[in-house]
């Protein structure tokens, strides 16, 4: 197709859009650089020389601070309150996808750059299960109406990867079509392909880390972090270089020239390293005197980092032990969950916002699944808990929860995360024992049977025993139909 294809509005949209995420390219690398641990530090240069940047460690804290929350965002099931029914085809969809590895990515890359994008779109090889994609902030980018808070316009651009600064292809998704273009000069693009799928909406969901009201870019979870990181990796450059310099004593002697440091094992001249770093030397001048200066102290260093370590953990939430400093061995459980409480209330913020994007997201698969639509808003979306119970103490919770009568026995496998494959396999499993169990009541009466049971009750009035086995096999069969009756309850 013609570049002419590509109307002029869309035409200043793409350019919008592709201006927006291009002004946000340095602050996505910068970021991304500081969750691996590979930001270039920023020093004075005035105790440590430029030559000595080989002894940069970065702590990576960061990643501490990301890892630790979304290592607890782990969504358990989805359901809609007026359609129970919708919640196993919303499940099988999140499946059929691997959403349970590909969602791990969407938390990572949300609190990460502060936001992030998941695309839905329709499967031409499965119609039943849309294709669910998690894709990288660093290149895409949305224009949300602040009114309805709904994305309007999306663009994903592709780069080349022998040519990281020039996108060759990109995706123009809007309400009703998704436009398929390829580069032409600077700022031209041409269509090779138009998606008129009349959704109505953008088939594209954000993610947002730490929203504020109209700010719809979101804040990276590792801000309060990164200038603390710097400060203490700047900490332990200068340690090494104390170590080099300071650790091991200096030793002096007086009345001395390099050629009468001797080798004590072969009575040779010592060379430099040996003279500097072993006592093993000797010496025939009768002026010589030896001795060495105190060791520094390098604890200094030490007490900055607990200090940083401290002020990390103060605004992150995070107890000061994820960042090497204990202060109890080992921590009793009370401890640690007391410990982790605001860590605990930020992952579920996080999850209840998260939820809401995810809500939105299987709405739209739903919807491309089975053609019927339904408001994303009204989709729920269960997580597991966050906090650090062991395993006994939850499964003595559910079994009280169950023995009260509040949850079934099937929201106790809810509760302990079972899957539907899972939890199928149990029904049989059940179903099986029961069969074990109420087998002979279970089998139905032959004709025989049934017509002794329509007589068992007559008999001669003079013969009281037989009158009596017969009145006893009368009651054999209530019994039965009791116990099938009790079986069939039990399943």
């Amino acid at each position: 197709m013609a570049a002419a294809d590509l109307s002029s509005d869309e035409q200043a949209l793409v350019r919008s859009l592709y201006q927006r995420l291009s002004n946000l390219r340095r602050t996505h690398k910068q970021l991304d650089d500081y969750y691996r641990g590979a930001q270039m530090l920023q020093v004075l240069g005035i105790a440590v020389p430029p030559q000595l940047r080989a002894f940069e460690f970065p702590l990576n804290w960061p990643r501490v601070t990301v890892d630790t929350v979304v290592q607890r965002q782990h969504v358990r099931s989805f359901s809609l309150p007026e359609d129970p029914a919708a919640s196993d085809p919303l499940w099988e969809i999140w499946e059929a996808n691997n959403m349970e590895s590909q969602s791990v990515l969407a938390h990572l890359e949300t609190r990460v750059q502060g936001h992030g994008f998941v695309t839905v779109g329709a499967n031409p090889d499965d119609k039943a299960h849309p294709i669910i994609s998690v894709e990288s902030s660093k290149s895409m980018i949305a224009r949300i109406d602040p009114r309805s808070r709904r994305i309007t316009a999306a663009l994903r651009v592709y780069y080349d990867p022998y040519q990281a600064n020039a996108p060759t292809q990109a995706t123009l998704y809007l309400p009703d079509s998704t436009v398929y273009l390829d580069k032409s000069g600077r700022w031209g693009w041409t269509i090779t392909d138009r998606d008129d799928h009349n959704l109505g909406q953008v088939p594209v969901v954000q993610f947002i880390n730490r929203p504020r009201v109209g700010n719809f870019v979101g804040e990276s979870e590792m801000q309060d972090v990164l200038r603390p990181t710097d400060m203490a990796a700047r900490a332990l450059m200068d340690l090494q270089v104390a170590m080099e310099t300071h650790a091991v004593p200096g030793k002096w002697a007086v009345g001395l020239s390099d050629k009468d440091f001797i080798d004590a094992r072969t009575g040779k001249v010592a060379d430099t390293w040996q003279a500097y770093y072993t006592a093993m030397t000797t010496s025939t001048s009768k002026e010589a005197k030896f001795g060495q200066f105190a060791a520094s102290d390098l604890s200094n260093f030490k007490t900055v980092i607990d200090l940083l370590a401290e002020q990390v953990s103060a605004v992150t939430g995070l107890p000061v032990r994820y960042f090497g400093q204990n202060t109890a061995n080992p921590a009793s459980e009370g401890a640690i969950r007391a410990d982790e409480v605001r860590l605990v209330k930020n992952v579920e913020l996080k999850n209840s916002l998260d939820g809401d994007s995810w809500g939105d997201v299987m709405a739209l698969a739903y919807r491309l699944a089975t053609g019927d639509q339904v408001d994303g808003h009204r989709i729920r979306t269960d997580w597991d808990d966050p906090n650090t119970p062991t395993f006994a103490q939850k499964a003595d919770a559910i079994q009280k929860l169950v023995a009260t009568g509040i949850i079934s026995r099937e929201g106790a496998w809810d509760e302990l995360g079972w899957s539907g494959a899972r939890k199928d396999k149990e029904r049989e499993r059940f179903k099986d024992d029961d069969a074990q169990v109420w087998g002979e009541y279970l089998k139905p009466m032959d004709e025989s049977e049934a017509g002794d049971e329509d007589h068992g009750g007559t008999g001669a009035a003079g013969d009281g025993g037989q009158a009596g086995q017969t009145a006893q096999d009368a009651k054999q069969p209530a019994r039965k139909k009791d116990h099938a009756h009790m079986a069939v309850q039990r399943e």
